[in-house]
């Protein structure tokens, strides 16, 4: 990719985009819950065109239609958000400190396999860390929900 484009990419990103780390409650999950990292464009659906091109730049993630009229673009997955943003980071203006708080917590991940309790809990802190960058107003699940749920089952 020209560095052209990744620069106008990281634009569209830091104006129509986010970077997202959240827990979700998965079943059969030894701790109950995903740590799930995400990049997400948005854009109206009429102008769709847009988030197929960066699609095709990207190599990764989903288009899908919402029901109001806009549509979003989405790359999930530790390995490929790493990706993504190591290449945008030079670019990034206002999700710079978000992308390297991300980028730590995606390296953090133990490459051998599924983590200790007190390393997830790590890991659930820095996830934390990451919604203090953004601006959801639904976010419920945090660390603190993550150990209640911990203290009710058995030590993995």
């Amino acid at each position: 990719m020209l560095e052209e484009q990744r620069a106008y990419i990281a634009g569209f990103l830091d104006g129509d985009g986010c970077i997202m780390a959240q827990l979700v409650k998965r079943r059969g999950y030894v701790y109950g819950y995903q740590i799930r990292t995400s990049i997400v464009f948005y854009q109206k659906t009429r102008n769709e065109r847009i988030l197929d091109w960066l699609k095709s730049k990207l190599s990764a993630g989903y288009i899908r239609r919402r029901n109001d009229d806009m549509s979003e673009y989405t790359i999930v997955g530790m390995e490929a958000v790493a990706k993504i943003l190591l290449r945008l980071l030079p670019h990034l203006r206002l999700k710079k400190e978000l992308t390297k708080a991300m980028l730590k917590l995606i390296e953090a991940w133990p490459k051998n396999g599924r983590p200790s309790r007190s390393i997830y809990l790590k890991l659930c802190r820095q996830v934390d860390a990451t919604a203090r960058y953004n601006y959801s107003k639904k976010r419920t699940i945090t660390t603190a929900t993550v150990e209640r749920f911990l203290a009710n089952i058995k030590s993995p």
